[in-house]
């Protein structure tokens, strides 16, 4: 794959960064679509926007490094260089939620309305992000041999080179983009304000529970060196949403929107 886009003397630009930019904008395109449908302030998501992506740079950098401490003990100015990969989708998933509840407070807006209309952007983003890892050669799967497995031969990845690998990255694509295309046609048929939000908190969780099955790359376990932490995330979020979904349901909190073709 190619880790470097285009370089110039020593300035390079990193495709993993910018498909992660893509991510960013696609998201928040997406996002500020469904807010316009609902009668949202399409600006408080654009502001919102910025905030979650910070945060979410920092947590899944801040995630990775707690799971992988080794390089960075190494060499701690490698913290700063995320252009090498190694962003933890829950860490920065986490740390945006976290973000996102004290922002809907401060401004007395629907924190699960406001969840709801990210939601379908979080899985298009993600799908860019991933594409982002496969040029980088982060995330890679395990080895095999199957006519789809793809192997990295630039010496700049981080992939194990010249081994077939399970396309991990490709996988968590497809799987995201199918997750988006899910909830765009579902979103006019939601019953209760944070449906929305916890049915891709659901399927996600169980999507990347399966995918980790497949990596090859260091992520930490819990526990037992069979399950990773990210497994563990997903799993337990995952039940969490079966949870939430009924108790939200139970509350039939009516949903703010008077969007006529709800």
């Amino acid at each position: 794959m190619h880790p470097i886009l285009i370089q110039f003397g020593k300035v390079s630009l990193y495709t993993y960064g910018l498909f992660v930019a893509l991510g960013f904008f696609a998201g928040i395109t997406v996002a500020q679509k469904e807010a316009r449908r609902q009668g949202y302030d399409p600006n408080l998501v654009m502001d919102l926007g910025f905030i979650i992506i910070i945060s979410a740079l920092v947590g899944s950098r801040l995630f990775y490094v707690l799971v992988t401490p080794g390089p960075f003990l190494e060499d701690p100015l490698e913290v700063l260089r995320i252009w090498n990969g190694g962003l933890v989708f829950y860490g920065g998933f986490i740390a945006a939620i976290a973000a996102a509840v004290v922002y809907a407070k401060r401004k007395h807006i629907s924190f699960w309305l406001t969840a709801d209309i990210f939601a379908p952007g979080l899985a298009m983003g993600h799908v860019f992000g991933r594409i982002g890892c496969l040029f980088a050669g982060c995330c890679y799967g395990r080895t095999c041999d199957f006519p789809w497995a793809v192997t990295f031969n630039n010496p700049e990845s981080l992939a194990p080179t010249g081994v077939p690998l399970h396309p991990t990255q490709l996988y968590s694509a497809l799987a995201n983009l199918m997750l988006f295309a899910f909830l765009w046609l579902f979103r006019k048929k939601k019953t209760y304000d944070g449906q929305l939000f916890w049915l891709y908190v659901m399927l996600y969780g169980m999507v990347r529970s399966l995918i980790e099955l497949f990596r090859g790359d260091p992520r930490g376990y819990f526990l037992i060196e069979k399950i990773s932490v990210s497994q563990s995330i997903g799993i337990g979020l995952a039940l969490l949403s079966v949870i939430m979904l009924f108790y939200l349901k139970k509350q039939k909190n009516p949903s703010t929107s008077s969007s006529p073709d709800r």
